[in-house]
């Protein structure tokens, strides 16, 4: 092949689909935006094709004249109909590898018309040929069918002289499928795959769905689920509640005027915490760890013959899958190349090597320390103030947002000291202190008090951390530069030593820090004493502290960041009992609003 000839690698998914190929010295996922392409296509009430995200927003308006997920149906002789037009799978899948190929031209700055195309291991005969019959379609030379855990293992750069046995867990948006496959140098071999092609992410939204209809129906007695447009759109708020719960411990759902009820709009507006949406979906990732169990008995292996798991698919983001993955296996499961850009990247690294290029691995960022904060919990049986789990965890690509939930340890705490530490040890004190901060003014009730920590860290370096409330929002930030610069022994020592000092000195008593959520409230507040009676100023101070936050939102950056300022020096005055100080920062705040609520 002549050596200058352009080859692609496409993911053609069920979900999304990606291509990629050799541009600026790498292998690079091309295209607009997030590089994904939703793999839907529909057709206008005015005739008008639409493919991607404009097909998707149609699909709450004319979900008749829209199709996803239509690998689910390649290789039978299900036609699909858009408006008055009837197409096979392979012609709805065609038009999504033009639009890849369109995307990888601009980019590439000429025509497009070789590529290598990714399939599940599973896929049977009748799949493989209905795909290389969608690319056809398309006008394009498929070079290779190509193996899914093969192209992922191509990502990562699994190959070399030493033999080893991997395990790739792909579950994608509509498909799931675990295979075994054995890699030394050049040769990847699949021993046994296992799987369901119809399980994946899109059943999860599926089960969220349902949950959000009887959440609906329970409120107005109403059932949304008859009208197509509301559940098309119920279901893609169940989608983006799906992926913000595989970062963060809860999500907000607000959707308005999902119904009109006699000229009133009936609005849905409810939280999701990850454990109850772990809960639903749990009897599906069970069934894929079935899966697994198959597909190792089927190669011959045990867990112990495992040298690496490799996540590949969106919906592997979710926290259930590598927390059982890992008490199942025993092994950490890899994930620092994007899970929904893996497939692509693999298959680009072959459409490389067959257009002449050098290419052995997907090159990428990934943040090579855990960072976390310590915690009051209970370790070794014993509790103990300073543990510690990561919150963003090493191998994590870059960039990089995660939020863990910490709860308060006494009652009536109104202040938490965050310490942010770099490494993974569960004993904090073990690992290397990065930053500290205190957070005052929090809610003085007797309940544990939720807050979260969120940590985002750049290419750069930088972590950023914030510690929110969950009840008020209110939040306290600070900027760490230089979080991935690697410490020194001495600094190491250092810091190990002056820790251990300021731990001998003075143990943090639990009003100092936070618990953990996953270890409950073991320790916090047993055996409590009575509640002291709060004095009347102290009441009226914080009243006035409440009317404050109800109107931040409305405020100008400076004019919040004032009010956020005062309110700490309100609550500092309290805890220290200093009513002089108190009567002079009430006085501040009152005067503020004044000005503040007369703009």
């Amino acid at each position: 092949m002549n050596q200058t000839e352009t080859v692609v690698g496409i993911d053609l998914g069920t979900t999304n689909s990606e291509v990629a190929a050799f541009s600026d010295h790498r292998v690079a996922v091309l295209g607009p935006a997030d590089k994904m392409l939703p793999s839907c296509v529909g057709l206008s009430p005015a005739g008008q094709l639409l493919i991607g995200q404009p097909a998707r927003n149609q699909q709450l308006l004319y979900p008749e004249r829209t199709v996803r997920s239509i690998k689910r149906k390649m290789g039978s002789s299900e036609a699909v109909t858009l408006g008055d037009k009837t197409f096979t799978p392979p012609e709805i899948s065609a038009l999504i590898l033009r639009e890849l190929v369109a995307w990888a031209g601009r980019e590439l700055k000429g025509p497009v018309e070789r590529a290598v195309i990714t399939v599940p291991a599973y896929f049977s005969d009748a799949q493989r040929n209905a795909t290389r019959e969608a690319g056809a379609i398309a006008g394009l030379e498929v070079l290779r069918i190509l193996n899914e855990p093969t192209a992922a293992s191509l990502a990562y750069g699994l190959s070399g002289d030493r033999r080893q046995t991997v395990m790739v867990y792909d579950l994608g948006g509509g498909t799931f499928d675990v295979s075994i496959v054995t890699i030394e140098g050049d040769v990847t071999e699949v021993l046994a795959s296992h799987g369901n092609n119809h399980l994946g992410g899109d059943d999860f939204n599926d089960l969220l769905l349902e949950r959000l209809c009887e959440e609906f129906e329970g409120r107005y007695r109403i059932d949304p689920r008859p009208n197509a447009g509301v559940r098309s759109r119920l279901w893609l708020a169940a989608e983006e509640a799906k992926k913000k719960l595989s970062f963060e411990p809860y999500a907000r759902l607000r959707e308005e005027a999902v119904i009109l009820d006699k000229g009133r709009p009936l609005h849905l507006n409810m939280e999701l915490a990850r454990e109850e949406y772990e809960a639903m979906i749990s009897p599906l990732v069970e069934t894929t760890l079935d899966s697994v169990s198959r597909a190792l008995a089927d190669a011959r292996k045990t867990p112990g013959d495992i040298d690496a798991i490799l996540l590949v698919g969106g919906s592997t983001r979710t926290p259930l899958v590598s927390r059982l993955l890992r008490e199942r296996t025993g092994i950490e499961p890899r994930q620092e190349i994007h899970p929904d850009l893996c497939v692509a990247l693999g298959a680009g690294v072959l459409a490389s090597r067959l257009a002449g290029h050098a290419v052995e691995r997907v090159l990428v960022d990934v943040s090579p320390f855990s960072f976390g904060p310590s915690y009051l919990g209970e370790r070794n049986g014993e509790i103990y103030p300073h543990c510690y789990h990561p919150v963003i965890h090493r191998n994590t690509p870059l960039p990089v947002t995660r939020t863990e939930r910490y709860q308060t340890a006494a009652p009536c705490q109104t202040t938490v000291d965050v310490k942010i530490y770099q490494g993974d040890d569960d004993d904090a004190l073990k690992n290397i202190l990065v930053g500290e901060f205190h957070v005052h003014g929090l809610r003085p009730v007797r309940e544990p008090n939720e807050v979260l920590c969120k940590m985002s860290l750049d290419v750069d370096g930088i972590l950023h951390v914030t510690a929110i409330e969950k009840a008020t929002g209110k939040s306290k930030h600070v900027k760490i530069a230089n979080a991935l610069r690697m410490r020194s022994a001495e600094e190491i020592a250092q810091a190990r030593d002056r820790l251990e000092e300021l731990c001998s000195a003075r143990a943090p008593g639990p009003q100092d820090s936070l618990t953990g959520a996953a270890t409950g409230n073991a320790g916090a507040g047993e055996d409590r004493a009575p509640e002291p009676q709060i004095p009347e100023s102290h009441r009226a101070a914080r009243q006035l502290i409440e009317r404050s936050r109800r109107l931040l939102d409305s405020m100008h950056a400076e004019d919040k960041e004032e009010a956020i300022g005062l309110h700490e020096r309100i609550e500092t005055a309290i805890a220290a009992g200093d009513e002089k100080e108190l009567d002079q920062a009430v006085h501040a705040l009152s005067e503020f609003l004044f000005f503040v609520e007369g703009k």
